[in-house]
C-alpha cells in the first residue's frame, strides 16, 4: 500500500532494535543519536545496537549476524538509512524482520562504482578505502525483487532527496507502508517529524 502506515507492523511487540548507519556515515549521525535519545527516553528496556560498520559490504552483514544470533527474530526490528536501508533490506530478507528505510539505497553498486579509493568519513576525520571488490559483495548482497513480505517495511522516502532518486526508491518499495515526503533531503533533517510514524510502526 502506499501513504503512511496506518498501524504497527505484523509481529510480537520489538524488544530488539538495530540502527544502521549509511556511507560515510556513523553512529554518531543526527539520525542515529535522535533514535538512541527516543529509546533511552522511552524504551530504555529495548536491546539497542548501532554499530559501526566497515567498508567492506560482506564484512558489514557478516557482523551483523554475528552480533545479532542470539536475537529474537519475531521480536528484532532494524532501521537503515541510505546504504543502511540496503543492508536492513538485506537483514529483513534474511529473518523476516521488520525494517524501516530512511532514504534506502537501491542499486549501491551502481552508485558507489564512482567512490573506489580513499574516503573521509562525515563525522570526524576518519579515513577508509573503498575498494573495487566491494561493489562485487554489494551485487552478491542484493535483495530479491519483490520483496518477499513488504507489509514488514516502512519506507521514508523524501522527493527532495539529493543523491538518491525517490522515483527509484518508491518504486522498489512498492507494496510497503510508504510515507512520501514532499521536499527535505537526503539526510532527512526533518527526521523529528517522521519519527512518531516510524516508532508507530514498530509498535514502540
Amino acid at each position: 500500500m502506499s501513504g503512511p502506515p496506518t498501524g504497527r507492523a505484523p509481529g510480537a511487540p520489538v524488544t530488539h532494535l538495530l540502527y544502521l548507519h549509511g556511507f560515510r556515515s556513523s553512529p554518531r549521525s543526527t539520525k542515529a543519536e535522535r533514535m538512541r535519545a527516543w529509546v533511552q527516553a522511552h524504551r530504555p528496556e529495548l536491546e539497542w545496537l548501532c554499530p559501526q560498520l566497515p567498508p567492506s559490504p560482506q564484512a558489514a552483514i557478516d557482523g551483523l549476524f554475528a552480533a545479532t544470533a542470539g536475537w529474537p527474530r519475531e521480536r528484532m526490528a532494524v532501521i537503515g538509512s541510505s546504504l543502511g536501508g540496503f543492508y536492513a533490506t538485506v537483514v529483513a530478507e534474511r529473518t523476516g524482520c521488520r525494517a524501516v528505510l530512511l532514504n534506502p539505497a537501491v542499486e549501491p553498486a551502481r552508485d558507489l562504482a564512482a567512490h573506489i579509493g580513499e574516503q573521509t568519513a562525515w563525522h570526524g576525520d576518519e579515513r577508509f578505502f573503498f575498494r573495487a571488490e566491494f561493489i562485487d559483495e554489494l551485487r552478491a548482497l542484493a535483495p530479491p525483487a519483490p520483496l518477499t513480505r513488504p507489509e514488514r517495511y516502512f519506507a521514508v522516502i523524501a522527493k527532495g532527496d539529493e543523491l538518491l532518486s525517490w522515483r527509484e526508491m518508491s518504486g522498489r518499495y512498492a507494496g510497503s507502508p510508504m510515507r512520501l515526503i514532499e521536499g527535505s533531503d537526503h539526510a532527512l533533517t526533518d527526521f523529528e517529524t517522521w519519527l512518531p510514524e516510524v516508532t508507530g510502526f514498530l509498535g514502540l
